[in-house]
């Protein structure tokens, strides 16, 4: 797991040598487990950690660039927070998920399941992008494996796709 030394230190990944040894001093003796007011070994220990590595300029280095890439993976997340778009899509695969599943459902209750090839063929999305999907609708209750394997709507499942529908009819009218 990655550990944002510059933020341990409280200081900028601009920061020179001066600045964080400072620094480091500051909560080495904050931290330090022979404070009694506000001594915290694993908290010490990730300060001298963090000073290590920053002070040595070529571990600096080698840091830095695993810093660089955690940076681009932070701010990729970020922006793919921020698109609401994706939040859309993302129901509109779930919603699309428990359609399939509950018309496989209702055309014949005793062989209610879908495969997952099949599914991910009538969803036309690949199994990589579904399963995030797939886990959300398992966690919720809302499908399930059934004994030969396939996956099914539930019972709340069906609930949830009618009201959904329900839903949509009522804006539809509104509108």
């Amino acid at each position: 797991m990655f550990i944002d030394y510059y933020e341990v230190l409280e200081v900028s990944p601009n920061a020179n040598s001066e600045t964080i040894e400072r620094i480091f001093r500051h909560l080495a003796m904050r931290y330090h487990p022979d404070n009694r007011d506000s001594g915290d070994e694993s908290r010490f220990s990730e300060v001298v950690e963090a000073h290590n590595t920053l002070k040595d300029p070529v571990k600096r280095a080698q840091y830095d660039i695993q810093y660089k890439d955690h940076s681009a993976l932070r701010l990729e997340l970020t922006g793919e927070a921020s698109d609401t778009k994706g939040f859309a899509r993302d129901a509109g695969v779930q919603a699309k998920l428990l359609s399939l599943l509950y018309v496989k459902r209702r055309q014949d209750v005793n062989n209610a399941g879908i495969g997952d090839v099949e599914l991910e063929r009538l969803s036309g999305c690949p199994r990589e992008h579904l399963e995030f999907h797939l886990w959300y609708l398992k966690a919720k209750g809302w499908i399930g494996r059934i004994e030969n394997g396939t996956l099914a709507i539930t019972v709340e499942g069906i609930d949830r796709a009618n009201s959904e529908h329900r839903r949509e009819g009522t804006t539809r009218l509104l509108e």
